[in-house]
This record gives structure tokens, sequence and C-alpha cells, in this order.
């Protein structure tokens, strides 16, 4: 876990409601519903959230029932499973990007850097720059997340030069093709990467009259080396 990520964590009694609820829902990882009620036994609202949320595990509810000194024995439990449904994955996704939707630039900073896959997915597509180069920042973007952002045109320039500098994600040929493929690349890494593509990438590249000339040509060039090299 990153520093920035540990100090993230740490503010979880500052958060407001709407992102403590978008993190239950999102879940990134199971700890994290132990972590928000650690943090904000002094918050009736939080703890209502957690009782209430289909995604808590029994055992955090019971805690959040206890704290608002509510009965926690098995029946009142049951009773919370059969009044909240699990909604879908499509009806969750909406519901999220809803709730994103009215946060904050700060908000959306704070759970792109903390988030999970879906809350990553929605805010990595957001029109503001610093909301988009604080997804890449999350230590839990799996190399396909970074393929997807990669191949992205509304994606910061800023966000591909990170993505570009993960030697992690820079293994996976589908990263090393969005890149180069992506117009919005800096042409001086895109260029670099030429020469890692397959021929039969090479030559859809050498004819994507979207990328930048100096792309094009180093395409063409090492096309030509392995004919002559053959």
């Amino acid at each position: 876990m990153t520093e920035e990520t540990k100090l993230l964590a740490l503010d979880l009694s500052l958060a407001s409601d709407a992102v403590l609820e978008i993190l239950m829902d999102d879940a990134p990882e199971p700890e994290i519903f132990g972590e928000i009620l650690s943090a904000n036994r002094n918050r009736p609202k939080v703890m209502e959230m957690l009782v209430n949320s289909p995604h808590v595990p029994e055992e955090i509810k019971v805690e959040a029932q206890k704290a608002l000194n509510l009965p926690a024995d098995r029946e009142s439990m049951l009773a919370l499973k059969q009044h909240h449904e699990v909604p879908t994955q499509e009806q969750q996704r909406m519901s999220l990007l809803m709730k994103l939707q009215k946060l904050s630039v700060g908000e959306k900073v704070a759970l792109a850097l903390r988030g999970g896959r879906d809350v990553r997915s929605i805010l990595s597509k957001d029109t503001n720059k610093e909301v988009a180069i604080s997804v890449v920042k999350n230590p839990k973007v799996t190399p396909t997340e970074a393929e997807l952002i990669a191949h992205s045109r509304n994606v910061p320039e800023d966000a591909l030069r990170i993505i570009s500098k993960n030697r992690e994600w820079m293994k996976s040929y589908g990263v090393i093709l969005a890149l180069v493929g992506n117009p919005k690349t800096p042409s001086g890494i895109s260029s670099t990467l030429v020469s890692h593509l397959k021929t039969k990438d090479l030559v859809t590249l050498e004819k994507n009259k979207n990328v930048p000339d100096a792309v094009r040509l180093n395409a063409r060039r090492a096309l030509q080396g392995r004919q002559q090299s053959r």
C-alpha cells in the first residue's frame, strides 16, 4: 500500500457520508468495512449505513448495531437480510454512477485512490484531469484495467505517462499496444515502444494516420528492418 493510500485510510473518520456509502457499495476490499466501523463509531448515520448495506458482513453489522444500542440477535439480522436485497451488477453500477456524479472533485480523487474496480472504471473517464490521473495511482489497478485506460482517447496525457512507467503493467503486450496506438501518448514514449510490437501490429500502425508521424515512421523502419533480416 502506498503512503498516499495509507493517509487516505486514516482519513475515513473525516470522509463524507456519501464517500463512505460508495466505499461500502463498491467494497474494494473486505477490510474496508472494519476500518469504517472503527473510525466512525461516534457517527450514528454511518453506523446505520453499515447496518443497512447489503454488502456489509454480518459480524460488522452486529458491531454497528451495538454502537447504535440496537438488539443484535439472530432474528434481527435475518430480518435485515430479508429486507435488503443485494442489487444486480448493472443496478449497482448505475447507482454508483449517479452517486459519483454528485461528489466534489476532492471526494472523487479520494475514491479514485481507494475505490474498487467499478469506481475506478467510472472515474477513469471523469472529465477532471486530477480525478482520472488519481485512478492510475490506485495500487489495486490491474494490467487489464491499465490496458483499457491506455486505449481511451479521453484519458489525460499524464495518466498515460504514469502507465508507461509502471514496470508490472508494461510486461503486458496489450498495454504496450494500447499506448502505441493512442494518439494522446507522447510520441517520445510511443516511438520507443514500437520495436516491441508484433509484425502484424506494425503493419496496422504504419497505416494508422491518427498517431504521430514519428510513430508511423518508426513502424515503417521496424518493418523494413525485419524484412531485411530474413
